[in-house]
């Protein structure tokens, strides 16, 4: 299949599952034929742009082994619009940046080392960010503006420190549904702006990312019920 990536290096304790879901990350998976003797797998995805992104993370960690990430074609990015009537309440795995599915890695306490962080902001600008993935973000911010600030608002035009009281506002009115994702509840809150800006432009640094996770990992133990950030590991050079 041509959306494919060859693993190896794989751990003899790793387990199909736990392959699946370190490379769900990269995006929607077809199907995995792993050779748990021999420590290799050949993982099929639905998109080419998924396969690319996977092929992002050689030499990244899992189970404490070192995986090694190739493939026998050249993926390309998918560069389809998104279709009239679009649902725009989530935005599909693949069409994210890659220094945002890097943060996704560190906030669940994947290792990635410099390098890779380093190789995801260069897709990222090499490539551009994905259109879908600009008009998820200019649809929500146009969206949570007008269900909390009025008529052709937008949460970016808006002074930040009356964007959270705008959200509960929203919250009160019933619009609990727009603000169900990590995306909605970042942009309506202070701290929206930077993550408008990580997820908008091409100009990173490691850091960012690095900082991007942290909160990821902020919200997900505030949606368990927890309090305070979880750690993020140190990635490894």
């Amino acid at each position: 299949m041509a959306n494919t990536v060859n693993v190896t290096g794989i751990s003899a304790s790793t387990t199909e599952a736990q392959l699946n879901d370190f490379f769900t990350f990269c995006g929607q998976i077809s199907s995995i034929d792993y050779e748990e003797k021999s420590g290799k797998a050949t993982i099929a995805f639905e998109k080419a742009t998924a396969a690319k992104t996977a092929l992002m993370l050689n030499g990244g960690t899992l189970d404490g082994a070192t995986l090694t990430v190739t493939s026998d074609v050249v993926h390309q990015d998918d560069s389809d619009p998104l279709p009239q009537g679009h649902d725009t309440e989530h935005v599909k795995q693949e069409d994210k940046p890659r220094a945002g599915i890097a943060a996704e890695y560190l906030a669940k306490g994947y290792q990635l080392s410099d390098n890779i962080l380093a190789r995801a902001i260069e897709l990222d600008q090499q490539k551009g960010i994905s259109k879908k993935f600009l008009d998820y973000v200019q649809h929500l911010d146009k969206t949570i503006g007008e269900r909390a600030l009025g008529p052709d608002q937008t949460v970016s035009g808006k002074a930040q420190q009356t964007v959270e009281s705008a959200h509960q506002q929203a919250e009160q009115k019933g619009y609990v549904k727009a603000f169900r994702d990590y995306y909605t509840r970042a942009l309506a809150t202070p701290i929206g702006q930077k993550v408008r800006e990580f997820y908008t432009t091409t100009s990173k640094q490691i850091h960012d990312i690095q900082e991007e996770a942290r909160r990821i990992a902020t919200e997900e133990k505030a949606k368990q019920g927890g309090s305070g950030a979880t750690p993020v590991p140190p990635v490894s050079t």
